[in-house]
């Protein structure tokens, strides 16, 4: 079967998953994606082998046997397979099965984006796809459909796409040229979304380019969560994958909270399988966050020292300087807590925090981050504080307050800001806290893990610190965005004829050490779809998991009506989060005059 990766530096995992395949007596393997009928929920047929070493039968996914197939000598596998299925095949699956055959050794990739007039398709979806498409990264043969209920052409498709492509910083040659290839790959259907009958009019479209290879579909649900059930059952039923894989990468919000996270689940697995889902947070593509196990499983200096006889305290802090500003709608009905705690930053921490998987296998992976989650000690109202941003004045500029947007309510209380105090209750990490912090409209940008190691026992240079001993603590940062870098904080001697001590780094700032342009996370995360790599994409039991930490503390929160505490635009942010880390011994890292 052909690769999906046409470049060998492109591919992701060395793992990678396709459509179901038997193993016939003698080790040949034959893709058996050919039988599979339009739906690619329940009812797919599968091939067992019965007492007889040499003959097949083909069964319902109940069980119950539908034909047996009888060996003929001197055929080959596939043709005796494609023979038996001619017997219990419609025509039309007659003619796809001829098709496959005669088009073993090719296959094609189409890339349908669901919601390709909203900003993160024209944003990043599509330009990510063509620069994987300028790294080769894609197949030789690969098709990018948008869909959408916008009126569009095709040539105004590629209009408006072509707007948004730029080429990496470092590899600039035959840009333009590249450019036009990519797009003319690129075609628009136009249809709504709960609409079998326009989805079947996109498949024809798609097995038009697909010209009879094996077809594997990817479908990027670039749309309100509202609609996302609709758009994945006509999908479903009208436009999967004939003779590949089909498989669906969905945006978050995955629900507002563990009641109808559970019932968005069991209403995606009406018409998927659990390894067709691919729940994507982007955070987890980043770079950094991606070279966290690395950093912690590859060098042999960090292991012994990750866990709380070492680690005081782990703060993972995300910020932004500006604020909704016209985008409010819907965040309003989220807030920061669902918007980037529950996601996001939990994902990083299950990420840091959990233990050192038996493999690089997606499962395995995903394995040791459910039990991190499920270790957590449950959110208390206590351990949370909320604010929200008001409107502020610096030297002759204004900035509004968040109510000052149109698209939300006067006397709204979500909360634009919050910090949280979480624990892990297992053996490396009982009593160490995790500090949580997320704000809109805040004094800087950033997105960093900190982590503040314990003091020195008996430092025989006290005196030289003084008092405060937080001034002695080494640290490790590893700054996510922006100028990504890994750095240790360490204390030296400056040089001279007195004792005098400060701290210094010791930094790997990426744009220095690194020439290569970091690719954006959403380019990581297509290609690793398109690989059938699931190792950076949430799992349903992660989500359970995630949820049951913040939904008891959400609920309470927003039935107790709480206001939030106000922090002026451009702040540090609110009062109440420094007596928050205060209380548990420990000051946010990135308030300090060295940070």
């Amino acid at each position: 079967m052909a690769t999906l990766s046409s470049s060998p530096h492109c591919s992701s995992s060395p793992y990678y998953s396709n459509s179901s395949s038997i193993v016939f007596h003698h080790q040949k393997v034959v893709t058996l994606s050919s039988i599979r009928p339009q739906s690619f929920g329940p009812g797919r047929f599968s091939l067992q082998s019965k007492t007889k070493p040499n003959s097949i039968v083909v069964c319902m996914q109940d069980g119950a046997a539908a034909a047996t197939i009888s060996p003929i000598e001197n055929e080959t596998p596939l043709k005796k397979l494609t023979d038996g299925l001619l017997n219990v095949a419609s025509p039309e699956d007659r003619k796809e099965a001829a098709a496959f055959d005669i088009n073993r050794d090719k296959s094609t990739v189409s890339v349908t984006v669901v919601g390709a007039s909203g900003d993160l398709a024209k944003k990043k979806i599509f330009p990510a796809l063509f620069a994987l498409y300028y790294e080769g990264c894609l197949p030789e043969h690969f098709t990018v459909f948008g869909y959408a209920r916008s009126k569009m052409t095709d040539a105004e498709l590629r209009t408006m796409v072509s707007k948004t492509l730029t080429c990496r910083i470092d590899k600039r040659e035959n840009c333009g040229e590249k450019m036009e290839e990519f797009l003319n790959r690129c075609f628009y259907h136009c249809g709504q979304y709960d609409s079998q009958e326009h989805f079947g009019e996109l498949d024809k479209k798609l097995k038009e380019q697909e010209a009879g290879r094996v077809s594997n579909r990817l479908f990027y649900l670039s749309i309100p969560p509202n609609i996302f059930i609709d758009a994945v059952k006509c999908a479903s039923l009208s436009a999967s994958a004939a003779n590949g894989w089909t498989r669906v990468i969905v945006e978050k919000p995955f629900g507002r909270d563990s009641e109808s996270s559970a019932a968005l689940t069991k209403a995606l697995k009406q018409y998927l399988e659990e390894d067709q889902i691919f729940r994507i947070d982007h955070y987890l593509g980043k770079e950094l966050v991606e070279n966290l196990s690395v950093l912690r499983f590859s060098n042999l200096i960090f292991e012994p020292l990750w866990s709380r006889q070492y680690i005081r305290n782990v703060q993972l802090i995300f910020s932004e300087d500006f604020g909704t500003e016209g985008r409010g709608g819907y965040f309003d009905s989220y807030g920061i807590i669902r918007d980037i705690m529950q996601n996001h930053l939990l994902q990083i921490l299950a990420l840091f925090a959990m233990e050192t998987p038996v493999s690089l296998d997606a499962e395995d992976i995903r394995n040791e981050k459910v039990k991190v989650l499920r270790s957590m000690r449950p959110l208390k109202l206590d351990d949370v504080v909320i604010g929200q941003y008001k409107s502020h004045t610096k030297g002759v500029v204004s900035y509004p307050a968040y109510t000052d947007d149109k698209t939300v309510s006067k006397d709204s209380r979500t909360p634009t800001f919050a910090a949280a105090a979480l624990f892990i209750d297992n053996s490396r990490w009982d009593g160490v806290p995790f500090l949580m912090k997320a704000g809109k409209a805040l004094h800087n940008r950033r997105a960093e893990i900190r982590v503040q190691f314990r003091h020195v026992p008996g430092n025989l240079y006290n005196r030289t610190f003084g008092t405060d001993l937080d001034q002695a603590t080494n640290e490790l940062v590893i700054r996510v965005q922006p100028d990504e870098a890994i750095y240790l904080k360490i204390n030296n001697k400056v040089p001279g004829l007195g004792m005098r001590l400060d701290r210094s780094h010791l930094n790997l700032l990426y744009a220095a050490r690194y020439s290569k342009e970091i690719p954006d996370a959403y380019e990581r995360l297509l290609l690793d779809a398109i690989e059938g790599e699931r190792r950076l994409f949430i799992r349903s039991d992660e989500l359970d998991a995630a949820w049951s930490l913040f939904t008891p503390v959400l609920k309470e929160i927003e039935e107790r009506k709480i206001t939030p505490e106000y922090y002026p635009y451009g702040s540090r942010g609110p009062v109440g989060a420094h007596y928050l880390a205060a209380r548990y011994n420990v000051r946010w890292g990135d308030l300090g005059l060295e940070q």
